[in-house]
């Protein structure tokens, strides 16, 4: 109780010290267990195209109109009154909207709280950080609650965006207020009869993207896999509620090529492809696998499987062993973010398998994935994404990227190409 008031007060304390920026501000919060940062990313972009002053925060980044920083405090929605402080920031930019990538912790510890948002998005609600909450049921709540605010201002000029293909869908659709859009790629959308109705008619994936009909407009974007059709629809629903034009966003789409360290590739001049992405859920990692091996039509899958962060989700660790086993040639497991755990504890809780490689140092894991690789096979390299830092023991955080990384290990197999095992 006593940190759910101190979290509070701080939420209240910084609302009045930047003097409620939000009320100057059409603002958008994009929630869910998978895809909140790509759908952030994504809007800030459509509406940047469409000629609006936006600002927007994400785990990868934070954007004010034109000037963009890298995220590096290991925190999606960080506390202490930074929410208030960077949208008094956006309006002072100039910024007529701003995109928030709204966390189940952030809500529980009351940092949506005094901004008035005008769309409450859910992209889907899988396990996620169950250990922390008490339970599935308890961290959905968490999202509900955002959702629920939404009850105070003018339902004419409020929505709530959600997947209809979720079955949490029809919870969070009784929650808050204003028009009710549903997006989605199955009849289970079709059946909750939302105010407007999202639904391609049409679909194909390949190698060079996404294709879609939707409502009559032929859309492509260079992202992969059914989990990016999804989020693609989700900030579509965004934009359209928001009244960017159909043409507009199309365009914006078309040019969206990545978000950093979610299905980045890293390129090198090799023969096999590289990707870093930010899968720690054992949703996203069977996802990304499977969109590896179906779209892209890899030969083999060689994966290093960041181990879940030390101290939380332990639930999950089998988990991801058992779905990188499942789809995956050769698998490494590595080191993530141990914090104090024993990272040996948390690697041999994931790999469940024998023929699981353990190397502790991440690089050098990196490094083993990039030496098995021929041509035709892809190295997966999972659990932090453009993350910049790695937390260990005793609070440090130390400098650390992905896809540096890959890039080293690739050069210096460029000048040893006899590597290859």
């Amino acid at each position: 109780m006593f940190r759910s008031i101190y979290h509070y007060c701080w939420s209240l304390l910084g609302a009045i010290v930047y003097r409620f920026p939000s009320r100057g501000l059409t603002v958008v919060g994009v929630t869910g267990t998978n895809g909140k940062t790509t759908v952030v990313e994504l809007v800030a972009h459509i509406l940047h195209a469409a000629e609006v002053a936006v600002a927007s925060s994400s785990s990868v980044q934070f954007s004010v109109v034109n000037k963009r920083e890298q995220n590096s405090r290991k925190m999606t929605m960080p506390g202490r009154a930074f929410m208030q402080r960077f949208l008094r920031r956006a309006v002072r930019a100039g910024a007529t909207h701003a995109v928030l990538e709204i966390t189940s912790e952030g809500v529980r510890q009351h940092r949506h709280r005094f901004i008035d948002f005008d769309v409450a998005a859910l992209t889907n609600v899988t396990p996620e950080h169950i250990e922390s909450h008490g339970g599935f049921a308890r961290y959905r709540a968490a999202k509900l609650a955002f959702f629920d605010t939404l009850k105070k201002g003018n339902p004419l000029t409020q929505y709530r965006i959600v997947n209809g293909d979720d079955p949490s869908a029809p919870l969070f659709l009784e929650h808050g207020r204003g028009a009710r859009w549903v997006y989605g790629m199955t009849e289970k959308t079709t059946a909750l009869h939302g105010d407007i109705l999202l639904r391609p008619s049409s679909t194909e994936a390949s190698a060079e993207g996404i294709s879609f009909v939707l409502d009559g407009t032929t859309y492509h974007s260079p992202l992969h896999g059914a989990f990016n059709l999804s989020n693609i629809l989700c900030a579509i629903a965004i934009t359209r509620a928001l009244g960017i034009s159909v043409p507009v966003i199309r365009r914006a789409v078309a040019e969206f090529s990545e978000v950093p360290g979610r299905m980045e590739y890293v390129r090198e001049g090799q023969y096999f492809d590289v990707i870093v992405d930010y899968a720690h859920t054992p949703d996203a990692l069977a996802q990304v696998y499977q969109t590896l091996i179906g779209e892209q039509k890899s030969k083999r899958l060689i994966c290093v499987l960041g181990a879940a962060g030390g101290g939380r989700d332990k639930w999950k660790r089998p988990e991801l062993g058992k779905i990188a086993r499942e789809y995956c040639s050769r698998v490494i497991v590595t080191d993530e973010d141990p914090y104090d755990e024993d990272p040996y504890a948390i690697i041999n809780a994931v790999a469940i398998d024998p023929a699981f490689e353990k190397i502790l140092d991440r690089k050098a894991a990196i490094e083993k994935a990039v030496s098995y690789a021929a041509p035709g096979d892809t190295v997966i390299i999972t659990g932090k994404g453009a993350e910049p830092l790695m937390a260990v023991a005793g609070g440090r955080k130390i400098p650390w990227d992905d896809r540096e990384v890959a890039r080293e290990a690739l050069r210096e197999l460029a000048g040893n190409p006899f590597q290859y095992q």
